[in-house]
């Protein structure tokens, strides 16, 4: 369990050190706000906005990307964020989405929200099954 949980935050380190690399080509001061922090992941003083790094791979065999709204009964992901864009990685490609645009693709479509426990944790989830085809037209072309 402990293990899973490892894993999957080196893989989420990895993911925002490649985002990260590829915006400080053009915004230099941009970097990754370190520790526990709701809101986003990557802060871009230039800009003043932040970015929310999130990967999915198993979206390719389940056809969902998920987007968290709590975690253990408290709110989180989509409903704490701060980020202007949140950045979710297929498994085989970055996609840029403006918050607001995962927000609209919500109420749009009057998405049901589910209660889970993923493997190798204890916690309780609660997140959005957006099937991978409906978010895809909410996304970004600018940034993708």
């Amino acid at each position: 369990m402990v293990e899973d949980f490892k894993k999957d935050l080196e893989r989420g380190k990895y993911h925002e050190i490649y985002v990260l690399n590829k915006i400080q080509k053009k915004y230099k001061q941009a970097y990754i706000v370190d520790g526990y922090f709701k809101e986003y992941d990557i802060f871009i003083p230039e800009l003043d906005f932040g970015i929310e790094i999130k990967f999915d791979e198993r979206s390719k065999q389940t056809g969902n990307i998920i987007i968290e709204t709590e975690s253990n009964d408290k709110p989180s992901g989509i409903s704490t964020t701060k980020a202007k864009y949140w950045v979710i990685y297929d498994g085989r490609h970055y996609n840029w989405f403006l918050t607001k645009n995962l927000q609209k693709c919500v109420k749009e479509n009057l998405l049901k929200e589910y209660k889970f426990v993923c493997k190798g944790d204890i916690k309780t989830k609660k997140a959005y099954l957006i099937k991978y085809h409906l978010l895809f037209k909410y996304k970004d072309k600018i940034h993708s």
